[in-house]
């Protein structure tokens, strides 16, 4: 890991971005803004999930009233998705947004970015530049569009960046003749290569937040692949300071996946357990994928970082474990769990679900009250005692407690 790129730090309400601020999460409602209860439910949802800061979309007027009984009603920032109306943007400033954002494709009048400019400077607004893939090639002007088409079509990726470097250098300047800072700026692209070299290029030339995100990335089972690839790698290069993983999915999907990124790369504290489980193969002798899944929803009620593994064998599995809070190591029509490396329990395959998240409970209680810490590294696992015969079982007598 690289350390972090030194920033700029921006006010989106109570969450700072750049800086020294923690690399924050962000999503977007794929409700209708004018619905407002919709919306705020849905925005209730992903604070819930994680979120730090959520966008809303406001093509139409009756989207910027709606901000007005909206923002009463949510617990995180709202940044105002501005595309074509450059009044829908002071609106939305009037209704007390707390960040909007600008395509420098879409709204070049110079006035008029200059009138929006006034309008956030008097509210403490900051303002996100985007200069993404699907919008910053010309539409307007046809002369213009043919000249960039035809510099795409002899090098698709590196005309590209380029274009997005001028078009976002040529904004900026306006925001520096306004004397005008409080900005933070994207470049995406469907195409992580592209979404790297961009932001890594942007990065060596302004000194302002970046808001990392790949655009359209699809849905959430290919899409996944592609934001972290990109992300992961910039963030990992000390690039970024607030993401948005992108998905034509449920959004909260999008801010679990940005939590368990951010998770890996030790750029946010976990908060609730931890679960890693082997790969399956030819050795399990239960039903692992199932087993998995059914532990991954008994620990989301619980609220401490507790390590947890679910081992298919006990062969390999002790040493896979090694680490772990809470393990259980499952065999044929049984299981032996064991906490901070002392073996517990070896219960029936029936109780082991069960028995797993009782342990996990108890040692997260006993980290809450001080009586215990979790894991840093320092676990062995011992191989169950009496080993395993050569054929695989346990000669271990099943206690349940």
């Amino acid at each position: 890991m690289q350390p972090r790129r030194k920033t700029r730090q921006v006010q989106v309400g109570p969450v700072a971005i750049g800086g020294e601020a923690p690399v924050s999460i962000q999503s977007m409602t794929s409700t209708y803004t004018y619905e407002i209860d919709e919306t705020v439910a849905q925005i209730q949802a992903l604070a819930q999930a994680g979120a730090d800061i959520v966008r809303v979309a406001v093509p139409d007027p009756k989207d910027t009233e709606a901000l007005k009984h909206i923002l009463p009603q949510v617990p995180v920032p709202i940044v105002a998705d501005v595309h074509f109306h450059f009044q829908r943007a002071m609106e939305a400033v009037e209704a007390g947004v707390h960040k909007i954002r600008l395509n420098p494709g879409n709204i070049q009048d110079r006035q008029q970015v200059d009138r929006v400019i006034r309008a956030c400077r008097e509210r403490g607004v900051p303002i996100r530049v985007g200069v993404n893939e699907g919008g910053i090639v010309e539409r307007k002007d046809k002369e213009q569009r043919a000249e960039e088409k035809a510099k795409l079509e002899a090098s698709y990726e590196d005309q590209l960046i380029g274009i997005m470097l001028e078009k976002l250098d040529a904004y900026l300047r306006i925001f520096d003749e306004n004397d005008f800072h409080d900005v933070v700026l994207s470049a995406k692209s469907i195409d992580p290569r592209i979404t790297i070299k961009a932001y890594t290029a942007i990065s060596e030339r302004h000194d302002y937040p970046l808001h990392l995100g790949v655009t359209h990335a699809g849905p959430k089972e290919t899409g996944c692949i592609r934001s972290v690839v990109a992300l992961g790698t910039l963030l990992s290069n000390g690039i970024g300071d607030t993401v948005r993983i992108s998905y034509a999915s449920d959004p909260v999907l999008e801010v679990h996946d940005a939590k368990e990124m951010l998770n890996c790369l030790g750029l946010r504290p976990r908060v609730e357990p931890e679960l890693i489980a082997c790969p399956t193969c030819g050795r399990i002798e239960v039903d692992l994928i199932t087993l998995v899944q059914q532990v991954r929803e008994k620990l989301a009620t619980i609220k401490t970082p507790v390590k947890v593994a679910v081992m298919g064998c006990v062969v390999n599995g002790p040493g896979e474990a090694e680490g772990a809070d809470v393990a259980v190591f499952a065999g044929k029509g049984r299981g032996i769990i064991y906490v901070q490396g002392e073996q517990k329990r070896t219960v029936n395959e029936a109780e082991m679900l069960d028995a797993l998240y009782e342990e996990s409970l108890a040692f997260a209680d006993r980290v809450e009250r001080g009586e215990a810490q979790l894991n840093q590294g320092g676990v062995t696992i011992a191989p169950p005692d009496p080993l395993p015969r050569e054929d695989g079982t346990l000669p271990l007598r099943v206690v349940s407690q």
